[in-house]
C-alpha cells in the first residue's frame, strides 16, 4: 500500500518524458495513485502524451483534450471528470507559456501587451481557473500544486515576462490556499531549480544558468525530474496535511545564495 493508495486527480502539463509533470506523474503512481492526464488539442499531442504515460505503466490512459486558454475546454474536462469519477483529490498544474522571442536580455521593457497578458493567462490565470473546478470535486478535501520558479522573485536574464507571471502565479497560490483552506484544501507552489524541459529551452542563456547553479548552489548540482517528483509526493499526499499557501524550494538550495 503506497501513501497516496486510493487517491485520484489530474495532472496537467505532459509534453514528454523530460516534463516536470511526467516526474511528478512518476513519483505519484509509483506510491499508489489514479492519475488523469489532459494534452493539448491535436492528435498527434494525444500520441505524444499517450506514449509518455505508458512508459509509466499505465496501459489505457485516461486522457482529455484542453487548450487552457479556453474556458470551455476547462468546463469540459472538469465535468467529464465529474461524471465518469465523481470526485478527485489532487490537481498538478504544470503548464506555462510565453512567447521566445520575448525570453532574452534586452527587450523586456519592450514586451508587447498581448505577449504579457498571454504569458499571465497561460503560466498564471489558468492555476485559479483549474483550482475553481478542480475544488468543486473535492467535497472530502484535498490537494493542489503548481510549477514556479526562482525568477519570480529576482531579476533572471531571459526570463523577463514569465518571471512577472510566476510572481502572479505565487500570488494566486496563496489567495487560493486562505479561500479554500477552511474547506481542508491545501493549495502550494514548487519553485523548482532549472530543468532541461522544452519549455526551459527556451529562455535564452539557460545553458549558462545550469552552469551556475551547479557551482554556487550548496548542493553543487542541478535538480532532476525524481527531486520536484518527490516534493510533489510530500505536498499531494497526508505526509504534509499541515502544509498549505507555501512556496517549496526544490533547488539544490541556489536561493539561500547571496552573490
Amino acid at each position: 500500500m503506497g501513501i497516496m493508495s486510493g487517491k485520484r486527480g489530474l495532472i496537467v502539463g505532459i509534453a514528454n518524458d523530460h516534463s516536470a509533470a511526467y516526474a511528478i506523474a512518476e513519483s505519484l503512481l509509483k506510491e499508489g495513485a489514479e492519475c488523469l492526464f489532459t494534452h493539448l488539442p491535436g492528435e498527434k499531442m494525444q500520441r505524444r502524451v499517450a506514449r509518455s504515460v505508458e512508459q509509466l505503466g499505465v496501459a489505457n490512459p485516461w486522457l482529455a483534450q484542453l487548450d487552457a486558454g479556453s474556458d470551455a475546454d476547462l468546463d469540459a474536462v472538469f465535468a467529464r471528470i465529474g461524471a465518469e469519477f465523481g470526485t478527485i483529490d489532487f490537481l498538478v498544474h504544470s503548464i506555462a507559456f510565453a512567447d521566445k522571442d520575448w525570453l532574452k536580455e534586452g527587450v523586456f521593457a519592450q514586451t508587447p501587451r498581448h505577449v504579457f497578458t498571454q504569458a499571465m493567462d497561460i503560466s498564471a490565470y489558468t492555476y485559479v481557473a483549474m483550482a475553481n473546478r478542480a475544488s468543486a470535486l473535492m467535497p472530502s478535501g484535498g490537494a493542489m500544486i503548481a510549477l514556479s520558479y526562482y525568477g519570480s522573485e529576482k531579476a533572471v536574464p531571459g526570463y523577463n515576462v514569465m518571471g512577472v507571471a510566476k510572481a502572479a502565479l505565487e500570488s494566486s497560490m496563496r489567495y487560493l490556499a486562505m479561500e479554500l483552506g477552511p474547506r481542508n484544501i491545501r493549495v502550494n507552489t514548487i519553485s523548482a531549480g532549472p530543468m532541461r524541459t522544452l519549455s526551459a529551452m527556451a529562455v535564452g542563456g539557460f545553458s549558462d544558468i545550469l552552469g551556475w547553479v551547479e557551482k554556487k548552489a550548496p548542493l553543487r548540482r542541478n535538480i532532476d525530474g525524481s527531486d520536484v517528483g518527490g516534493a510533489a509526493l510530500w505536498l499531494l499526499s497526508d505526509l504534509s496535511r499541515g502544509v498549505t499557501g507555501q512556496n517549496v524550494y526544490v533547488d539544490s538550495g541556489y536561493s539561500i545564495v547571496g552573490l
